[in-house]
Formats: structure tokens, C-alpha cells, sequence
């Protein structure tokens, strides 16, 4: 059993148990959050294709973090001015934990 759900924006993949980091999103650790735009959804012997989603199917997660990613290095250079500038940016991240998908 698995699905294609949009969370945030993106499409991911999931499954019963899978594990997800995906970009920020509102709510504490241990709070549960249902998905309802499902996109594609298989049982194993039947899949449904969304137009756009799927009807009655829900992704329940629940938050296991909420934390800041690996820093990203921002480098701009302009050749013979000796320009060289450098900064960092480190995002807002949740991970997830799918517990039921239907």
C-alpha cells in the first residue's frame, strides 16, 4: 500500500511507517495531521488516479520534529574586482512519521 501525496507544496511517496522530512509546517511534536490531497492511491491490487485527487482517501503523520536542516553556502563572485561574498541559510524542517493511509 502505498500514495502520492502533496504536503507543503511537494509530492512525496509514502507509505505505512515511512519516515518524511519535508519544508516547515505549523504544529507541535506528537501532533497528528491529516492529508486529504492524495494523488495517486494503491492497495496493491488497485490504483486510483486522482482528477486532481482522490476522494476519501487520508494521510494521517504524525510530527516527530520540528528542527532547521543543514546549512546551506551561498557564494557569489565577480572575477578581476575581487568581489567575494559568502552567507548561509538553514531551513525550517519537519519530519514525519505515516501511521494509516485510507
Amino acid at each position: 500500500m502505498f500514495a502520492t501525496v502533496e504536503i507543503a507544496g511537494k509530492q512525496y511517496v509514502v507509505a505505512p511507517g515511512d519516515t518524511i522530512i519535508v519544508d516547515h509546517i505549523d504544529g507541535d511534536v506528537g501532533e497528528a495531521k491529516i492529508f486529504d490531497t492524495v494523488l495517486l492511491y494503491s492497495d496493491g491490487k488497485k490504483t486510483s488516479v486522482g482528477r486532481p485527487t482522490v476522494a476519501g482517501i487520508k494521510v494521517t503523520a504524525k510530527i516527530t520534529s520540528q528542527a532547521k536542516g543543514e546549512k546551506l553556502h551561498v557564494r557569489r563572485y565577480k572575477q578581476k574586482v575581487r568581489y567575494r561574498k559568502s552567507t548561509g541559510f538553514r531551513a525550517h524542517e519537519t519530519t514525519l512519521v505515516i501511521e494509516k493511509i485510507g
